[in-house]
């Protein structure tokens, strides 16, 4: 794994505060996906200044995941799956081989029952993005979506409320659902699956994090593990302190650092004022099958080995 630069460090990261971009405006990280790029992090989230219903997907890009540089929208509403009264969230994206962008969201309707993920293409990672379409992969229910890629195959996690939570493999073009990989369900109501799934490998060993399906409440999230994406895989477990409900976030992403150093991005949802849901990211530990999410009051992500500073503390803000 590339080792981080602790002099590129600047800005600290307040857990549980919203994040102001350099317009001085809260940031629209919500249900956000994150890549690198050479020497900053691009960052593609949900616009909820019209509160649950679509505005755009904003685009972002740091130099130390803590101070944000507003990129424009990669994606606006407009018609069909677009609509303003439509539900557009948890935008990832990815680069393909070819150095296309592909931009993956959970379309729907506003009462969830079109459950369908969308993809668009651009030849930036700000966009603009020109919108393929939408499916039912392999003509399952898709409402929250993770995806991961190695080398030239990409994958894409898709929670069904019918039959748990699926990881596909994805077509030539990163465009479409070609087969399922795995599907993986609660243990205590194997009925379903976990919802806002993200994936990561580490040491030759995938981590799966999902949140249970609560709705906006905060829950307990918890993660699996597997040696080989088709498994078998781990029963679930917490990676927070029980009954914290994971720091009173949702898990969206998780993004390698450096070492055993991972970044938990979460989302502090505020049904009443989602724009300005607060952002929850912390220092995450994986390290032979186990993780471990740290609460601090401040950090800085970029420094070469975890330093919490004088306000840290086991609990929740």
């Amino acid at each position: 794994m590339t080792q981080l630069d602790p002099a590129a460090a600047s800005a600290a990261i307040t857990p549980g505060t919203p994040f102001i971009d350099d317009r001085g405006r809260v940031a629209q990280l919500h249900g956000v996906g994150i890549q690198r790029i050479d020497d900053r992090w691009w960052a593609w989230g949900e616009d909820k200044t019209a509160g649950s219903t679509f505005t755009a997907v904003a685009v972002y890009s740091s130099a130390d995941l803590a101070a944000w540089r507003f990129e424009g929208n990669a994606i606006e509403a407009g018609t069909g799956d677009l609509a303003r009264d439509r539900i557009i969230e948890r935008p990832k994206a990815l680069r393909r081989p070819d150095g296309r962008w592909v931009l993956y969201l959970h379309i729907d309707s506003g009462d969830y029952a079109d459950a369908r993920v969308g993809y668009a293409i651009a030849d930036s990672a700000a966009g603009p993005y020109e919108y393929l379409g939408s499916e039912r992969p392999l003509s399952n229910l898709s409402r929250d979506i993770g995806v991961y890629a190695e080398g030239d195959v990409a994958y894409l996690l898709s929670e069904d409320r019918t039959n748990g939570l699926h990881i596909y493999r994805l077509n030539a073009e990163w465009t479409g659902a070609e087969s399922i990989v795995a599907t993986l369900s609660q243990q205590a109501r194997p009925e379903f699956g976990y919802e806002s799934p993200a994936l990561v490998k580490h040491d030759g060993l995938y981590y799966l994090f999902g949140s249970d399906l609560t709705g906006w409440s905060m829950n307990d999230n918890k993660y699996a593990t597997a040696a080989d994406l088709r498994g078998p895989w781990s029963g679930w477990q917490e990676f927070a302190p029980p009954g914290s409900r994971t720091f009173e976030s949702q898990v969206s992403a998780v993004v390698a650092l450096d070492g055993d150093r991972f970044l938990y991005i979460g989302d502090r949802w505020l049904p009443d004022d989602l724009a300005n849901s607060a952002a929850v990211w912390l220092p995450l530990r994986l390290s032979a099958g186990s993780a471990v999410l740290e609460w601090t009051e401040s950090w800085r992500p970029l420094e070469s080995r975890f330093n919490p500073g004088d306000d840290a503390t086991d609990g929740c803000d």
